[in-house]
């Protein structure tokens, strides 16, 4: 077999029914509603409007978010059709194997593994700052070596990430509908939260914060400010916020009727994750000027206390460390359930893939946890999180595209999915490019640290995969019993 059909032999799609047919199927349309909410409303809703505005936008950050919205929607659409005609764990990975190839199926897979693995150690580091300050004021505080990552500032360990990241893992390993009732709860907690911030900050508006909405450009020391320049670079560190509604794709194995279920999970979150983002950003620039933003780790905060509202502030905060944890656990369900589909496939040693006897992935959930903490402790983030959002858009740009080749196969190989992607041909080209334009808006960091990441799966790949994969297994049966017939008609 020529290299070209080695590198895009594709997956049967009724071996991923059988493969994951042995998950158990728990989750509803409320638990990936909690599961999207619960990831992409994570702490950057407290953060990021007021980063944004302070380093780029000014007031128009929330043209930023909308934009953002917009580019996150056309991907999303194309996440709601796939997952609807393909239910397999893995999401992009698995459904690029099956209309692509298993070459380009391991690179969206990869580029979404990175994201899985560094965005569970940075929010595990954000929950552990954000859990230590509430004490600070009690006079508890840590020792240095405790508190920061191996060689930071006079740290060995952050113990506190640590432990959260470990009792996330414990409690998925239980099951994920466990897991799903306590998400649920959490994101009931969040979405108080971030509502109570809002009608008590609508209190303080000032419409003087908002003049001019879009500041004129000048450039900065962080880069674009002001004008459309700073709208656009101000997307592209806002569009990391939206990414987590892969988290929900990547479970659809576990889904109870996904023709329904998924769509409605993936666009019914990203919906609600919209509103609260551009509700916070308003209020946000509303109640205080957005100069008075930067460099501040806690702007709703100061909002807050800003405007004589301290005990709520406190209470929003302390909510807000609580809600940290529904990030976790979604990333943790999502990225183990792609690590348990390397497995199964073979790109990856097997044992990865292997279910334990309550039929759950927990081998790929622990190799996730380890995986997560190690980078925790050993890597500088400064170093890593341009990998996120540079790997999740590569992954997004193979899903749109992957539209049109799932379209051939709709009512043959792949089943008829009751949501398909509206305004066919255009919208997938549109994500595609949308994607592509914001991926282009990363700075040169991201783009190098993407290569680097991008160069050491190419070598697994091509030194274990290609050889060890499910596929590339099949095809060597195949061989011997040609070459046996072969033998025989002599």
């Amino acid at each position: 077999m020529s290299f070209w059909k080695t590198i895009t032999r594709k997956e049967d799609p009724r071996v991923y029914d059988n493969k994951d047919g042995h998950l158990v199927r728990s989750l509803k349309v409320r638990d990936f509603l909690a599961l999207g909410v619960g990831t992409i409303v994570s702490t950057s809703i407290f953060t990021l409007p007021g980063e944004v505005a302070a380093m780029h936008t000014g007031p128009s950050v929330v043209i930023s978010f909308l934009i953002a919205a917009i580019v996150a929607g056309l991907v999303a659409f194309a996440y709601a059709e796939m997952a609807a005609a393909m239910p397999f764990a893995g999401s992009a990975y698995s459904w690029i194997n099956v209309v692509f190839g298993e070459f380009f199926g391991w690179v969206a897979g990869w580029a979404l593994l990175a994201e899985y693995f560094i965005a569970l150690a940075f929010v595990g580091s954000g929950l552990s700052a954000n859990f230590r300050a509430l004490f600070v004021p009690l006079g508890w505080k840590l020792p240095a070596s405790l508190s920061n990552a191996f060689g930071t500032e006079g740290g060995v360990v952050d113990i506190v990430s640590v432990v959260v990241i470990i009792l996330v893992a414990l409690l998925i390993s239980r099951g994920v509908s466990q897991a799903a009732r306590v998400e649920n709860l959490l994101v009931i907690l969040k979405v108080f939260a971030i509502l109570l911030f809002i009608v008590v900050g609508l209190t303080a508006i000032k419409a003087s914060n908002f003049m001019p909405f879009i500041p004129q450009y000048h450039e900065t020391a962080n880069g674009a400010f002001g004008g459309w320049q700073g709208i656009y670079a101000g997307v592209s560190m806002i569009f990391l916020s939206y990414i987590g509604f892969d988290s929900i794709a990547a479970n659809s194995a576990e889904a109870i009727n996904p023709q329904k279920t998924m769509p409605r999970g993936i666009l019914g979150s990203l919906v609600i994750a919209v509103v609260l983002f551009i509700a916070v950003s308003l209020v946000l620039i509303g109640v205080l000027p957005y100069q008075q933003y930067a460099n501040s780790a806690e702007p709703v905060g100061l909002a807050l206390r800003a405007a004589h509202h301290s005990g709520v502030a406190t209470v929003v905060q302390t909510i807000a460390v609580l809600g940290m944890f529904t990030a976790l656990i979604g990333m943790s369900m999502a990225g183990s359930r792609l690590i348990y589909s390397f497995g199964r496939d073979g790109m990856l040693p097997k044992w990865l893939g292997k279910l334990d006897e309550h039929n759950r992935p927990n081998r790929a959930l622990w190799t996730l946890t380890i995986g997560a903490v190690l980078i925790g402790a050993f890597f500088p983030f400064a170093f890593l999180s341009q990998l996120i959002s540079a790997g999740t858009l590569i992954a997004f740009m193979f899903v749109s595209l992957g539209v049109y080749a799932l379209r051939r196969r709709e009512g043959k190989d792949i089943p008829n999915p009751s949501f398909k992607m509206p305004f066919y041909p255009v919208l997938p080209a549109l994500g595609f490019l949308a994607s592509l334009l914001v991926f282009m808006g990363l700075d040169y960091q991201a783009k190098l640290y993407a290569g680097i990441w991008f160069i050491f799966g190419l070598i697994i790949y091509f030194a274990y995969g290609i050889r060890h994969s499910s596929m590339a297994k099949k095809e060597d049966g195949q061989n011997v019993k040609n070459e046996t017939e072969a033998e025989e008609n002599e």
